[in-house]
């Protein structure tokens, strides 16, 4: 999938529909190295051309970002962690994404769940790493939702709105994931702390 042009993934796209769709987004958020990100600018273009629908579209991204997710949190926790540490001392490139994400996690905690979903190339450690750490399940899912609604409905938003400049939009998406996960996370903030204000403005 990595070699396939934008107009050849998007015909693979519009032929394997939500199937497809649910299955690249689910392998990559497990751990497959496929474009995930690509695929679902490529089904919100095509959701814009109404060859797919949107809010099915929507539906089937987040379930699918959230059961890869879920899969890598029980895989951390019955030992895969012991793989990803093999393959983070052979390949630097996921040797990279280990340390910093593993920084992230000693600074952060269990919001590491939701910034790696903004940050390519370790969206699929968060959650063998959350699972290998003891995370409690609960508390990683919550994230593992939030950060799931917020990223599938934002790049499959943009391709549905962007849809004819997807060449650039994919080379600064990448670019600018560090950026999209700090301004998703003040505006999560935000809406928490007016949320909380408000609830303590009732109960006074």
């Amino acid at each position: 999938m990595h070699h396939l042009s934008p107009a050849q993934m998007t015909d693979w796209i519009a032929t394997w529909g939500y199937i497809g769709v649910f299955a690249m987004v689910f392998a990559g958020n497990f751990g497959v190295p496929v474009p995930e990100d690509t695929v679902l600018l490529m089904a919100g273009f095509l959701a814009g051309q109404d060859a797919l629908d949107l809010s099915t579209l929507y539906a089937v991204g987040i379930a699918s970002a959230v059961a890869g997710d879920c899969c890598g949190f029980v895989f951390g926790r019955t030992g895969g962690q012991r793989l990803i540490e093999r393959l983070a001392s052979r390949f630097r490139f996921i040797h990279e994404r280990y340390e910093r994400l593993k920084n992230f996690f000693e600074a952060h905690g269990a919001k590491t769940v939701f910034m790696a979903r903004f940050i390519a190339g370790a969206r699929f450690l968060a959650g063998p790493m959350a699972g290998a750490a003891g995370m409690p399940f609960l508390r990683f899912l919550a994230w593992n939702i939030l950060g799931a609604v917020i990223w599938c409905s934002l790049v499959i938003t943009v391709g549905y709105l962007l849809g004819d400049e997807l060449d650039w939009i994919i080379q600064e998406y990448r670019r600018a994931g560090h950026w999209i996960a700090l301004a998703a996370i003040i505006v999560v903030a935000t809406l928490a702390l007016i949320y909380w204000r408000r609830r303590r403005a009732r109960r006074a």
